[in-house]
């Protein structure tokens, strides 16, 4: 049996809590200048905003081919729960991918892999792609050693989700080693690629869409090295200078 087609690349961004309104909204403009270039290129394109930006993102976005998402959701669509927001919300503001479970949000607000998997599923049920950040926390020096730990730890984060969501529902799993996040380099590309091949493994048999983007510290030049495991890049700060973004484009696209 021939091996399935890999999926459609993807690029992403997440401005995080770094811009007020004012800055947000430009930069979002210059992503909407940049959809021409993404998908001449075959590459999806998706930027994250804050909450607050989200409305006004949406109508600069409406007539591109630009995905809107958002940094989070709640697991219940409506209820009591003060200071949360709603799938149902968020999918009639026009988000369609909705990040869930960022190293940030296990660490600082203690989420684990029951909540983020509940969090997903509220997600698919509301028509929104589930964004689930993955990695492991620390990295062992032997090589050989670190890919089987990561696999190791990664392996209940995805197959938790996995259960929550539709099996015919895409889903993008983000490996961002937590270790690698905000660091000088990015991953080693050998580890990326031996860790993401096995973990694509865990959705082979899954109807729906599957694609696994790297995240931590990536920027140019990484998709190139650690393309033969991963579909695209989930980009931080380096991102946030929109030259540096239509540079990993066209390298995703091209590569």
């Amino acid at each position: 049996m021939s091996p399935l087609p890999r999926p459609r690349r993807i690029v992403g961004v997440s401005l995080k809590m770094y811009y007020d309104i004012q800055n947000t909204l430009s930069y979002v403009r210059g992503v909407y200048q940049l959809d021409g270039l993404a998908w001449n290129a075959r590459v999806d394109l998706f930027v994250i905003p804050d909450f607050v930006t989200l409305m006004e993102s949406g109508r600069i976005l409406e007539s591109s081919h630009v995905k809107l998402g958002a940094q989070d959701t709640f697991w219940e669509d409506r209820g009591a729960y003060t200071g949360e927001v709603s799938p149902l919300t968020l999918q009639q503001a026009g988000v369609t991918i909705v990040e869930i479970g960022h190293a940030e949000r296990r660490a600082m607000f203690g989420e684990t892999d029951e909540l983020v998997a509940k969090k997903a599923g509220a997600a698919a049920r509301n028509g929104l792609i589930p964004l689930v950040c993955i990695g492991e926390r620390t990295h062992h020096n032997i090589a050989s050693a670190a890919v089987g730990m990561a696999v190791q730890e990664c392996t209940p984060q995805i197959t938790s989700v996995l259960a929550a969501v539709p099996d015919d529902f895409e889903v993008i799993l983000a490996y961002e080693p937590v270790w690698a996040i905000g660091a000088a380099q990015p991953a080693d590309p050998d580890h990326v690629v031996n860790v993401t091949k096995e973990l694509r493994k865990l959705a082979a048999n899954r109807k729906g869409i599957t694609r696994i983007v790297y995240g931590g510290s990536a920027g140019p030049g990484t998709f190139a090295k650690i393309a033969e495991g991963v579909d695209g890049l989930f980009l931080g700060r380096f991102a946030h200078d929109i030259k540096n973004l239509r540079t990993v484009i066209e390298e995703v696209g091209g590569a």
